[in-house]
């Protein structure tokens, strides 16, 4: 059975759950998944929430490329991915990122691919929300380019 690289952008909470059952596969021997979640604390600043905004077609695009090239240069069976955009509360799962192979190294090494170049790669921005009713956009230069014009930048 082949495999098409998978990888979405969802406005509604990921279901781990029904990602994991994408990824079963009889000669599958190891299963390896990242979450990224909300925390309440970034560089000393309590955090309330979280925006999140992309440019879903070309997100998903390159989500999938990147799928693509971590089963490739891992042997890996299957990758499947998912980024949450909206409005995320503190402990919401925003991504989650799950390969399986035959054995766990390349497993493992597929999934921190797929997670170190989303977030190198993706057209996807976070912005903060804080507890003293302030928000800035976060970790939104890609690759030496400074951040987008985007409101509360600047």
């Amino acid at each position: 059975m082949s495999f098409h690289p998978m990888f979405g952008i969802h406005s509604t909470p990921i279901d781990p759950a029904a990602l994991s059952r994408e990824l079963r596969r009889g000669q599958a021997g190891a299963c390896v998944t990242f979450e990224g979640w909300v925390r309440d604390l970034n560089e000393g600043r309590p955090v309330t929430a979280l925006d999140y905004e992309a440019y879903v077609p070309l997100a998903e695009k390159e989500g999938r490329r990147i799928v693509s090239e971590a089963m490739e240069k891992y042997a890996v069976i299957a990758v499947v991915g998912a980024h949450r955009i909206g409005t995320l509360a503190v402990g919401d799962l925003a991504v989650w990122i799950g390969a399986v192979a035959q054995h766990r190294s390349a497993a493992f090494d597929a999934c921190r691919y797929v997670i170190d170049e989303s977030k190198a790669r993706l057209p996807i921005w976070k912005r903060e929300q804080y507890k003293d009713g302030s928000s800035g956009w976060i970790n939104c230069a890609i690759r030496g380019h400074g951040a987008p014009d985007m409101p509360g930048n600047g």
